[in-house]
């Protein structure tokens, strides 16, 4: 631009903050986001949640500032002296001119490191198959004993005893201690592993410990423990850390657990779901018995009701009935004896599952039962006896063989007809006489009619 009175240059004046917003502009223009390392020196936190701090290495530093809304992803709290790598666009203050860092991302310079040697491992792994679900083993659905790699003084196996005894105390568990971090550990894990595998008390193996740092939880990265727990017989959970964090070990186990608490809880079923089953049991037990005592009870009038012959046929049908008795007796005593063998049988594979006392009230109740069932039954057969005898005597009463013992007979023509009137013979004709003892035949001298009466 030239002044029309002048020939020469007409000068352009800019204030200071219009000069550090074109810097500003021209810096965060050309410059990308840019991962930078360097150690934090001179670290403040006003109440605003903001973070300032200078960013150095042994030949120069720059300011740097990270907002609270960045600031609050950190997974670590860090402070002066620690090295870090951070993502960042490169700004300008403008009220002070200084030039600075708009940190976006903060990692830890070590915890990168570790982040991609642990990427690195994982990407191997997966291509050799380690991760494959067709290589998952099953968990048992009832878990007679847990063997738990862990550290003995860990807050991790607190947990897991104390959900296990919640649930379903009588689970055993046996603690393989163990070092879970630090030098040698991963060494440790591998034989407790082993020595799990070479045992044949163990039907599941728990991997476990509390949270920490990547650094904290490098052991569980190990590709020689990715490879052991690989080649275990025995299924194996893994709980390590919390929620958030994963471990190569969780990619290869055939489950993972977010806590160990979690874990307890997979590996343990409701002791009250069993003691449910139970006593579903117990009750569809005392409707069969119910529902047996009320068929024989039905056989027993059935029988009953047949028994309407005098004399032989009536003793017949009563000693058959005795037979029978006898052999409806043998064969409660027989379906009590199996059924008490079946639940011996079934107590005896949950009495490893519920508490001592409720089982001892069940076997307790179920003897007062059979000891019912037995009274009850000796009741009723005791009074189909006596009906029986008492239907017996009346019968017998009746009975044409006991008019015959008094002195009667009972007189039939040839054809066997009785006869009851003198009127209906003839003389001549040949008669039958049944007597108590014997019989007689006889003919027909004379007849008087009922005319000549």
């Amino acid at each position: 631009m030239t002044d029309p009175h002048s020939n020469t240059p007409t000068r352009e004046i800019i204030s200071v903050a219009e000069l550090n917003r074109r810097a500003r502009s021209l810096l965060e223009l050309h410059l990308p986001l840019l991962w930078v390392e360097g150690e934090v020196s001179n670290l403040s936190r006003p109440s605003s949640g903001h973070w300032y701090f200078t960013l150095k290495d042994a030949a120069a530093q720059v300011r740097c500032a990270m907002f609270r809304n960045r600031n609050a992803l950190v997974r670590f709290s860090p402070k002066s002296g620690d090295k870090v790598v951070v993502r960042a666009r490169t700004s300008i203050y403008e009220g002070r001119g200084d030039y600075q860092l708009i940190i976006e991302h903060m990692e830890d310079a070590g915890f990168g490191l570790l982040q991609r040697q642990f990427e690195a491992l994982k990407q191997k792994l997966a291509g050799d198959g380690l991760f494959a679900p067709e290589h998952k083993r099953p968990l048992p659905v009832l878990p007679q004993h847990i063997a738990v790699i862990t550290s003995p003084s860990g807050a991790a196996i607190q947990d897991v005893l104390s959900v296990l005894k919640r649930r379903f105390p009588a689970t055993m568990v046996t603690v393989l201690p163990v070092a879970v971090q630090g030098e040698g550990s991963a060494k440790q894990i591998i034989d407790a592993l082993q020595t799990a595998n070479q045992s044949d008390h163990f039907d599941v193996i728990l991997l476990c410990r509390g949270g920490g740092s990547i650094e904290d939880l490098w052991s569980f990265n190990s590709e020689a423990l990715a490879h052991a727990i690989f080649d275990s017989k025995l299924p194996v959970v893994s709980a390590v850390g919390h929620e958030i964090d994963f471990t190569i070990a969780d990619f290869v186990a055939d489950v993972r657990a977010p806590t160990p608490s979690a874990a307890a809880e997979l590996l343990s079923p409701d002791q009250a779901d069993y003691l449910s089953s139970l006593g579903h049991l117990e009750r569809r037990f005392q409707r069969a018995i119910s529902a047996h005592i009320g068929t024989a009870r039905q056989q027993l009038l059935s029988l009953h009701r047949l028994l309407r012959h005098p004399g032989q046929q009536l003793q017949a049908w009563s000693q058959r009935l005795d037979h029978l008795e006898i052999r409806l007796h043998k064969s409660w005593q027989k379906k009590i004896a199996a059924d008490k063998k079946q639940l011996e049988h079934t107590l005896q594979r949950f009495r490893t599952q519920t508490p001592a006392l409720k089982l001892s009230r069940s076997k307790q109740q179920l003897t007062s039962s059979e000891q019912r069932l037995e009274q009850a039954l000796r009741r009723t057969l005791k009074d189909q006896n006596a009906r029986m005898q008492k239907a017996m005597a009346l019968l017998n009463i009746v009975s044409p063989l006991n008019t015959l013992e008094r002195g009667y007979s009972i007189t039939r023509n040839a054809i066997g007809e009785v006869v009851r009137n003198s009127d209906h013979v003839n003389e001549g004709e040949m008669l039958n006489i049944t007597l108590h003892q014997g019989a007689l035949n006889a003919r027909v001298l004379k007849s008087s009619g009922t005319e000549s009466q």
